[in-house]
């Protein structure tokens, strides 16, 4: 029995050390990138490369970088499920990025939503077990990103602000955070992925990594994503819904290419329930 904890120990350990194990020169490579430049208006750029050779392959990566100071944040909720830029017009979004994980079927989001003191949805304990451990809070325009699971679920009580749980945590306090809790296939296996991230000089980051691509962008994993926030500025860093849902907008356009048509172009737009956005 003893052998057995500490063979578990040990492989839990070497998880961890290989899903952290990304190089000086993906570093390099992200900061040395050609990146597109587009101004869109005050306190909102979006910024996208293509990488030939990023995290082992090609890779495309799409930015909305937010000045909190200038735009507010909200999180928009839709009982029906919509594209993106519908749901992004629809409340004056000049900025967007697809929200949580939900149901594709019944179009509830299956992680804990709740708007003000109106709880719409929990988290299930399949999703708990997966990837929840955080949570995108906004209140007044101002955007949290929140440590979460199941107790903190349970206990909470605050009856202002939309809060949205997701996961996992990327980024916490500057530092690579814990996922020994969350599905090893899930954080290894490289997937189109979405995320959110805040920096220490209170910039929001919206994060797209297209994938499914062969040649033009392969994905990225949880620990790839974790690291390329770090290395764009992230205190905090959140994983949102990815895979067909990864979609970014910005001034009616998407920066990103969504996957659900199978082809590398904008027009793969899946219809989904939530979004984070700013206006």
């Amino acid at each position: 029995m003893r052998f057995l904890r500490f063979l578990s120990i040990v492989c839990a350990t070497l998880f961890l050390q290989n899903v952290v194990a990304q190089t000086a020169y993906d570093s390099l490579s992200i900061v040395n990138a050609k990146w597109n430049v587009t101004e869109f208006a005050p306190g909102l750029t979006g910024r996208t490369a293509a990488f030939t050779d990023l995290y082992g392959g090609p890779m495309y990566v799409s930015i909305v970088e937010v000045n909190a100071k200038l735009r507010r944040g909200g999180i928009a909720v839709s009982r029906q499920m919509k594209p993106l830029p519908v749901l992004a017009r629809e409340h004056a979004a000049l900025a967007a990025i697809n929200g949580s994980y939900y149901d594709m079927k019944a179009g509830n989001s299956v992680c804990f939503l709740k708007v003000d003191d109106m709880v719409l949805d929990t988290t299930t304990a399949s999703e708990g077990r997966l990837r929840v451990t955080g949570a995108v809070r906004v209140r007044k325009g101002k955007v949290q990103i929140l440590p979460w699971n199941r107790k903190i679920e349970k206990g909470y009580k605050k009856k202002r602000g939309t809060v949205l749980a997701s996961g996992p945590l990327l980024v916490q306090n500057g530092r690579v955070a814990d996922w020994s809790m969350c599905g090893e296939s899930f954080c290894t296996t490289k997937h189109p992925r979405s995320a959110i991230a805040l920096t220490r000089d209170k910039r929001v980051l919206l994060i797209a990594v297209d994938g499914r691509a062969a040649g033009k962008s392969i994905g990225a994993s949880i620990p790839e994503m974790a690291h390329l926030a770090r290395v764009l500025g992230a205190k905090t860093a959140l994983n949102l819904d990815g895979g067909g849902s990864t979609t970014l907008y910005l001034g009616g356009d998407i920066l990103n290419h969504p996957t659900d048509n199978k082809k590398f172009d904008h027009e793969g737009v899946r219809s989904i329930p939530n979004i984070i956005y700013f206006k």
